[in-house]
């Protein structure tokens, strides 16, 4: 595995020379995927050289009709020939109807290699701009990893940053950052789950370094729901565990347990 140096590197390579990289990643996208039914709609073999011209510049309206039968189940490839492993969705704040769209997960090599330079690059470039503290090493993340439903053929959809917690992918170190603990990100109630997020998050106020959400729109929900309940997040700050409305069992227990070890730490300081 690259370490992050190597990895910020390579980025470096890729966007001085990234028309050159665009041209040879669309060869192989055309390579593999020449067959699949969405391109086949158009005349002649595809070329990278001839793609612009062939190819209008599409929306997603030009592909739902695609994904709509992935999701209901047809074995056909339509988009990709590689598997349809889950169907990641949208935040639908591009959407007239606010509605989430369905974007669709293959089990790539291509994919999976892009992603990999995506998340972790975008970790490097942040540890570079700004270098981590030992002492300050919690990320205030509202994540809603349990936020799942399934198509009609039994897919999975969730978002896209809750994949890997899903798949079993996240590592001991990535969980250790997150200021919740697990059970709150896995929690099946997004309201709850937001009150416990701020409050581990203002319990750990001194060892967070970062807040983010897979989102933009989830930010704004969230320092709006603190608007709201900041006199009775004061109130379980003060007293050591959740208020009563936070029901579910596991939950609960694991935020008292956080507020509970900080109180303790604090005691012995």
């Amino acid at each position: 595995m690259m370490t992050d140096e190597e990895l910020m590197q390579k980025l470096e390579e890729l966007t001085k020379e990234a028309q050159h990289h665009q041209l040879e990643t669309l060869r192989s996208i055309l390579l593999h995927n020449g067959t699949v039914r969405y391109l086949q709609s158009f005349e002649g073999p595809l070329h990278p050289s001839t793609f612009r011209r062939v190819v209008p510049l599409s929306s997603y309206q030009d592909y739902v009709d695609f994904i709509n039968h992935m999701a209901e189940g047809k074995d056909d490839p339509f988009l990709s020939v590689d598997p349809l492993r889950c169907f990641f969705y949208s935040s639908g704040t591009s959407s007239s109807t606010m509605k989430p769209k369905l974007i669709p997960y293959f089990d790539s090599s291509l994919s999976k290699a892009a992603s990999f330079i995506g998340h972790r690059g975008s970790v490097a470039v942040r540890q570079r701009l700004f270098p981590p503290k030992p002492e300050v090493n919690k990320i205030l993340w509202f994540l809603y990893a349990d936020n799942i439903t399934t198509t009609k053929c039994g897919l999975k959809v969730m978002a896209a940053s809750t994949y890997p917690l899903q798949s079993g992918n996240a590592t001991p170190q990535q969980l250790a950052t997150f200021s919740s603990p697990l059970e709150v990100i896995i929690g099946s109630h997004v309201e709850h789950q937001l009150y416990c997020h701020l409050l581990c998050g203002l319990r750990n106020l001194d060892l967070i370094d970062g807040i983010t959400t897979p989102y933009a729109i989830g930010l704004i929900k969230a320092f709006g729901y603190l608007e709201s309940k900041w006199e009775q997040l004061c109130d379980d700050l003060e007293h050591g565990f959740p208020c009563s409305e936070i029901s579910e069992g596991a939950m609960r227990e694991a935020v008292t347990k956080t507020l509970g070890d900080l109180i303790q730490n604090w005691q012995k300081e």
